[in-house]
């Protein structure tokens, strides 16, 4: 390593963030980047463990830790910290088809895993992965490259998520023709319309599909398969076709099915985003907060998504709620390093909402029981209930704690309690079967369907996970559609 005392002589510091209060008055992210020069030390507190557990991506209790890509962090660390860092690109982008996305938006399971992190503060391995991609876009380093050769073979694929994204990147550049379906009118997927302005700027977005583009790849938006072109179009005029359509189905609320005032936390978030694309947030073109008393039900990431997007809408009050109880602050006993650390977190809707509002929203083993409705038939309040662990016949739930009701004001019912599994009509349209949660089904440890040169990556196998996920996914059904097609495969 560059620097062997580097982790003993200089401190964590990431990125800076603009205050909250600064920060809710506009829809631009708000982490500007560190000078060079820390850069460089915080790249040289990385220690290039002999055993590098941040590039591990294995499970542990029950839960991922490491990065999936198995990204080379301990070699562009130090590249980083010596200022090599067109090397230092060439590195981070053997792994990671988009560093500039993970860089925003992932949890940096890496970081969790951090040798550094295990009696002090972890190497801050995501924004020097950030700083990396950027500077190649600035210095003109990412620039296209398309593939020397055709190899005559046809690839489909459905869905412009960061799955199809890296299924399509990966398969151009081994010289197949690829063609990316997109029902919605911009290429992007969740990164588009589900991740909100905030987190990550569309136009990151729109600068790697028009990279992918010049390299060669066809997107084609606006086009539903299942719908506007079905599925055997597909087969008769493709060598191969990867689904990468997410899952999208919604988890109801049972007690706010037909209630007017009551939304999907995705159709709300969605609705910001094109508004916001569109027309500048011109009023009437989304699905508004402003003057209204906020719920979201969920305390995932959508649902602090929700919450700073509701504060920048100008709300008058937001509240969260969360089934399970509080997580500790730090570690149990039961959670030791390398471990994903099971503590509670305070993202930055909450810490916005406690900047605007003087309180943190979460409200803990708390649910909604009832949706009261005004004169109008509008929502006005809801009822909520408090939750308490039971167990019966050796199955454990949340159960309602008796004369623990309480009513809420709620003009804006926002549902973020996770997804189902993939929608049913574009798995339905090749005839695919399912696994027990819904999701398309796949032989064990491949991407293929049972049905004949159709393959299925990401959220829509799988299950709702990370962006990190997704890009590992679309880049394996890349490779094992390569053998396919090729009866060989360098593709890594």
């Amino acid at each position: 390593m560059g620097k062997p005392t580097g982790f003993l002589e200089f401190q964590r510091r990431g990125r800076p963030g603009q205050p909250p209060l600064e920060r809710v008055r506009h829809w631009n992210e708000f982490h500007p980047m560190l000078p060079e020069e820390e850069r460089r030390r915080q790249a040289a507190r990385c220690m290039e463990c002999g055993v590098p557990f941040c590039q591990s991506g294995v499970e542990l209790g029950g839960m991922f830790t490491g990065c999936p890509l198995h990204n080379l962090v301990p070699e562009w660390n130090d590249l980083v910290y010596t200022g090599n860092l067109d090397q230092a690109l060439a590195r981070l982008c053997k792994t990671n088809s988009f560093p500039e996305f993970t860089g925003r938006v992932c949890p940096a399971l890496c970081e969790a895993a951090c040798t550094c992190g295990l009696h002090g503060e972890a190497v801050t391995i995501r924004d020097n992965e950030l700083a990396v991609i950027e500077a190649g876009f600035a210095s003109g380093l990412m620039a296209p490259q398309p593939p020397k050769a055709r190899t005559g073979k046809k690839a489909a694929v459905v869905g412009s998520g960061p799955a199809g994204l890296a299924a399509a990147q990966q398969l151009n550049r081994r010289g197949h023709s690829v063609t990316v379906f997109e029902r919605d009118d911009r290429p992007g997927g969740l990164l588009m319309y589900g991740i909100p302005n905030m987190k990550l700027q569309k136009e990151v977005v729109a600068r790697r599909v028009d990279l992918m583009a010049a390299e060669g790849v066809e997107f084609r938006t606006s086009c539903d398969i299942g719908r506007d072109l079905s599925a055997q179009v597909l087969l008769e005029e493709y060598d191969a076709v990867i689904l990468c359509c997410g899952a999208k189905k919604p988890r109801p609320l049972p007690v706010a099915e037909g209630i007017q005032g009551a939304y999907f936390a995705v159709d709300f978030l969605t609705s910001t985003t094109r508004a916001l694309l569109d027309t500048g947030m011109e009023k009437g073109r989304y699905i508004d907060a402003a003057g209204r008393d906020v719920v979201i039900v969920g305390g995932g990431d959508t649902g602090n998504d929700c919450v700073g997007t509701a504060i920048r809408h100008g709300c008058r009050s937001v509240v969260q709620l969360e089934m399970m109880p509080k997580l500790p602050d730090t570690r149990a006993d039961g959670n030791p390093w390398p471990q994903w650390p099971r503590i509670c977190k305070t993202d930055y809707g909450q810490e916005e909402a406690i900047a605007v509002f003087g309180a943190d929203p979460r409200l803990y083993q708390t649910t909604v029981k009832e949706c009261r409705m005004d004169e109008n038939g509008e929502l006005s309040s809801i009822v909520t209930v408090k939750l308490e662990p039971r167990e019966e016949n050796g199955r454990r739930f949340m159960g309602e704690v008796p004369g623990s009701e309480e009513e809420l004001p709620c003009q804006l019912l926002l549902i973020a309690a996770g997804f189902l599994g993939p929608e049913d009509y574009a798995a339905d349209a090749f005839g695919l079967a399912r696994d027990g949660r819904s999701n398309v089904s796949t032989a064990s440890g491949s991407h293929a369907t049972g049905v004949e040169k159709v393959f299925a990556a990401g959220d829509m196998r799988r299950g709702q996970s990370l962006v990190v996920w997704a890009i590992a996914e679309g880049r394996a059904a890349a490779r094992e559609v390569d053998e396919y097609l090729m009866g060989y495969s360098n593709l890594n």
